[in-house]
């Protein structure tokens, strides 16, 4: 499968960047912070002033030369530090599935973060996990961070279930998906990888993502905010930061429940019996 991608141009790009990074792995971070130091652009994430991002692919001004992060990650990363208590330091327990190379470090930095990765293939993670079948017992996390997975899944509404699921009663969660459209584009039973790849953007997604992501997400039990890159950051600073123009933060919540109806409910059988 992997060489039949390669005849395409994107996926050819694609390979020369990841070859690119492989070798720059080998350096040290204070070695590519002076190989690349400039003042035009910035990485909130690994702190590094740059000439410039290398592009992925297509993608223009993707990834950082010394931490390898991609554009969403440091708008994920500029949400973490602006919106939520993730560096507070109070104890919080920590679900990243899918996790990032270049954000793994940083997330075990952070003080009093009792931190599980988890994927459902790679073996670098600490746990193996299916997200539409979580093996963990309901509020289990309080903070779960799930970047650009769930258009990989078939179930996606099953994997939202179960996050929901995971997450306690006051804990918050950062879901984040490609969003090319204003509505979602889906065909479950399209399964020819070429098809997927004009259709879905990648031969491996299920899906198209549009705005309206958010209220999937409410459909299935969650309280949504969405943050815009706008609402993150000046025009300056997303060219000075190489954040994505269009990029979307879906900050998720369990909704309260009453306890009113489960009263009700008590009553009733109560006097039914």
């Amino acid at each position: 499968k992997k060489l039949k991608l390669l005849r395409l141009p994107k996926y050819r790009r694609e390979l020369f960047s990841l070859c690119k990074m492989r070798l720059l792995r080998t350096l040290s971070t204070t070695i590519k912070k002076k190989l690349f130091y400039g003042k035009t652009h910035y990485c909130p994430v690994c702190k590094s002033f740059v000439r410039g991002f290398f592009n992925f692919g297509y993608i223009q001004k993707a990834w950082c030369p010394v931490c390898f992060l991609m554009s969403r990650h440091r708008l994920s990363w500029l949400f973490l530090q602006q919106k939520t208590d993730l560096f507070n330091e109070s104890p919080k327990k920590m679900l990243h599935i899918a996790p990032e190379m270049g954000l793994v470090p940083k997330f075990k930095e952070i003080a009093n973060l009792d931190y599980l990765t988890a994927d459902l293939q790679s073996p670098h993670c600490m746990v193996k996990m299916d997200i539409t079948d979580i093996r963990y017992s309901d509020h289990s996390f309080d903070v779960i961070y799930c970047s650009h997975v769930l258009e990989h899944l078939p179930n996606d509404r099953k994997a939202m279930r179960e996050l929901e699921r995971v997450l306690k009663p006051d804990g918050w969660a950062v879901l984040m998906v490609p969003i090319k459209v204003d509505k979602t584009i889906e065909d479950p039973l399209e399964t020819n990888p070429a098809e997927r790849e004009r259709r879905f953007g990648r031969h491996d997604h299920v899906r198209r993502y549009g705005l309206d992501f958010g209220k999937r997400l409410e459909e299935e039990g969650f309280k949504v905010e969405v943050t815009l890159t706008t609402q993150l950051a000046s025009r300056d600073d997303i060219y000075r930061m190489g954040l994505p123009e269009r990029g979307a933060v879906f900050f998720c919540r369990k909704i309260k429940q009453s306890r009113i109806p489960f009263i009700v409910l008590l009553c009733k059988n109560f006097f039914f019996l």
